[in-house]
């Protein structure tokens, strides 16, 4: 537990403001906005405590989320078609919070994305819609975080590998849906649930990892297609699903390294999505949730100056930016002060304060807890973003069953290259 000096109560944080050169924009017109709204929240923590203590508001949180798991208002009719998602946002919240899911609504929840999964393989963003990744992702993720027998058995791992090889293109790519748009985000997403299943096969993504090397760009980050400006959350996507193919190391990890770490802002404390633009909380996760997969990474290539004791950010910054200015005082996550809550920025600011709050994996673990010992969270796999155990319990399940045979999908793929990944990743990568 970490009881010091807050940065917020610091003479030298006024130094880290924005500074225009003179020259007035639309964006450092934002910006001073943000830092000015942050100053006011701050300001008025001074005045009501003297003793600077963030406090993680557990409570209020587990209420709101809780209420969300059983209804949600009109407000979320324009997510009919993210409705796993918000399975996935709401368990994981609750997982990192260690707030258990009564059995009955974890039952409630495997028969809801039962009835998502689609005929032809893969999860739609609601019953009789059409599959799409995204969703599938968040809903392999959200059966995992149940973690039953119940919920493990509602994924059809056949059909969605028959789903998978639909959106698999020649170059490596995937489309999200058939006929639908390709980012980096696919190749993710269908990485992911298909090392949490076991149906990764090396056919099934031969050339991909030349593909995402390709989005890689001069600024070190990675873009959502090759050639664009790179962002936060296409680097996470495009990161991790290296690590499970396990090939990160191709990419420029130096060059990588320094554009995740230059997105951290030096007056908020919190992360940035891309050069030059706003902070916000989500990306507590997807840019802070890159530093363990860049350490692992640089320490499996031989780094001798790694630090063996916290990650290559501001540890205690991201957690003070979290606690004080992302936080609903009747429950709920933000963006940034102003913002509305939502189930979203809950899940990825409780998700990138996890990461802020632990250093290492199961052999070497350091915990850096800004304020009471209750702020503690779960840890959460840097790859998944589901807690660890979690992780495991999936892979002991489905490693035992056998992988599917995609031998019919592959021969419409062949290729005189060597496929890309030789295998999943079968361990959890922390």
């Amino acid at each position: 537990m970490t009881n010091m000096q807050l940065r917020s109560f610091s003479e030298q944080l006024a130094a880290e403001t924005f500074i225009d050169d003179g020259v007035e924009t639309v964006t450092s017109v934002d910006q001073k906005k943000v830092e000015t709204s942050i100053k006011e929240v701050i300001s008025v923590y001074k005045q009501i405590h003297s003793l600077p203590e963030p406090t993680l508001l557990r409570d209020q949180h587990y209420q709101y989320l809780k209420k969300g798991l059983r209804h949600l208002s009109d407000a979320y009719e324009c997510l009919d078609a993210s409705r796993p998602w918000l399975c996935f946002w709401i368990l994981h919240s609750l997982e990192l919070l260690e707030e258990p899911v009564p059995s009955a609504i974890a039952s409630d929840v495997c028969q809801f994305l039962a009835r998502c999964q689609s005929p032809t393989g893969g999860f739609a963003g609601g019953p009789g819609q059409y599959a799409h990744l995204a969703p599938t992702y968040a809903a392999v993720n959200a059966l995992c975080i149940i973690g039953t027998e119940e919920a493990y058995s509602v994924i059809d791992r056949e059909k969605l590998l028959d789903f998978l090889w639909s959106l698999k293109q020649p170059d490596g790519s995937f489309v999200m849906h058939v006929g639908g748009e390709v980012d980096v985000r696919s190749v993710y997403c269908a990485a992911s649930v298909a090392s949490l299943t076991n149906i990764l096969t090396p056919k099934l993504f031969e050339d991909s990892t030349s593909w995402i090397l390709r989005c890689q760009n001069w600024e070190g980050g990675l873009s959502g297609v090759p050639g664009l400006e790179a962002h936060g959350g296409y680097t996470f996507c495009g990161t991790a699903a290296l690590v499970i193919l396990g090939n990160e190391h191709m990419l420029d990890l130096k060059a990588l390294l320094r554009w995740v770490v230059s997105r951290q802002m030096r007056f908020e404390g919190g992360f940035q999505g891309r050069c030059n633009k706003l902070v916000d909380g989500c990306y507590s996760f997807w840019q802070a949730g890159v530093l363990p997969l860049l350490h692992r990474a640089l320490f499996k290539e031989g780094e001798s100056e790694l630090s063996r004791h916290q990650w290559m950010f501001e540890q205690k910054a991201l957690q003070e930016y979290i606690l004080l200015c992302c936080q609903n005082p009747t429950g709920g996550l933000l963006d940034k002060p102003g913002k509305s809550r939502d189930f979203y920025h809950t899940c990825y600011c409780l998700s990138g304060l996890s990461i802020a709050q632990h250093f290492g994996n199961m052999d070497h673990h350091r915990e850096i807890v800004l304020g009471k010992e209750e702020n503690r969270l779960a840890p959460t796999h840097p790859v998944y973003n589901i807690c660890p155990e979690k992780v495991a319990g999936a892979l002991e399940h489905f490693l035992k069953l056998p992988v599917p045979d995609d031998s019919r999908h592959a021969a419409g793929f062949s290729s005189s290259k060597e496929p890309a990944a030789a295998a999943a990743a079968a361990e959890p990568q922390s």
